[in-house]
């Protein structure tokens, strides 16, 4: 906060930490407040810096299984005439978180790029939304389950118009990817984009198992806003009918069953978007070895 007591939003706070070459860095929220979480012990230094004010630091040492309360910390207008403002901008801020997701692979391999663990991730822009539909779309894991729902669907002789041999199993793999992709692009960038929602899921990670179950389901209805408020999932759900629709175009034609199927298929992918999170929330991250250490969500 400032020294009348209003809160100064988008504080650049970097900790620091002995022996080591880079810190890490958040911004505080609009309430204020910034968090870091998953540090190991020892003494610590914070660097806030904020357009207009004058750069803080203080220092303390955290305790093994300590939650370590920051005091408020009231910056003042900075003096010089004239300031050189060397804090990250939130694009530049949400440009290295992007980079920590895009290191956060299940086992190593499987992309797991739409989880955020931190609960003050900044909004990404359009360009990054749609830069990160794209990583997803081209990763060589994306290509290798494709290959594989594809092979499913021709030893189950699924959407027979399609035939079996080579050419069959190519309209398959064809149909699966434009599914994949018309999904990714429609609901993870292009509404996002236009409705200024967050793509991501934030990992809650505390509170009771109920209460982490309910957070995780909730989630395929509701997202959370660039502007920082909750909000119904319109990205999600009406990603998930756009695409669906847009499968009739090119799945046999004794497989469209036109209005009917569209609305079967968006249900089953908010059904899926659920299942989904309950793994993230659960599971996931458990076997994600690359998982930032930052703050985990909240509701």
């Amino acid at each position: 906060m400032d020294r009348t007591g209003a809160v100064v939003q988008g504080a650049q706070v970097k900790l620091t930490r002995q022996n080591e070459s880079t810190g890490q860095v958040v911004l505080s929220s609009n309430d204020g407040q910034f968090s870091f979480t998953n540090l190991t012990p020892g003494p610590f230094q914070l660097t806030i810096a904020a357009s207009g004010f004058a750069t803080q630091a203080l220092s303390g040492t955290l305790h093994a299984e300590e939650i370590y309360v920051v005091p408020p910390v009231a910056l003042t207008v900075a003096a010089a005439i004239s300031e050189v403002d060397v804090a990250l901008s939130p694009t530049e801020v949400a440009e290295e978180q992007i980079k920590d997701q895009e290191k956060q692979r299940v086992l190593g391999v499987i992309p797991n790029f739409y989880v955020t663990y931190d609960h003050h991730a900044v909004p990404l822009n359009s360009g990054q939304k749609f830069k990160l539909a794209w990583k997803m779309t081209i990763d060589p894991v994306t290509f290798g389950v494709v290959a594989f729902v594809a092979g499913v669907q021709q030893a189950q002789d699924d959407f027979s118009g399609y035939g079996q041999g080579a050419q069959g199993y190519a309209k398959r793999y064809g149909a699966s990817f434009a599914d994949l992709v018309s999904g990714t692009f429609i609901g993870s960038a292009i509404l996002p984009s236009l409705l200024k929602q967050d793509p991501r899921y934030f990992y809650k990670g505390t509170g009771s198992r109920p209460s982490r179950i309910r957070y995780a389901l909730a989630n395929a209805v509701i997202c959370k806003g660039d502007n920082g408020h909750w909000q119904a999932n319109y990205s999600n759900i009406l990603g998930s009918l756009a695409a669906g629709g847009i499968s009739n175009l090119y799945y046999p034609a004794e497989n469209r069953h036109g209005a009917g199927l569209t609305f079967e298929n968006g249900l089953i992918g908010i059904g899926a978007t659920a299942a989904a999170n309950l793994l993230q929330e659960f599971v996931v991250r458990k076997f994600t070895p690359s998982v930032p250490k930052q703050s985990p969500a909240q509701p």
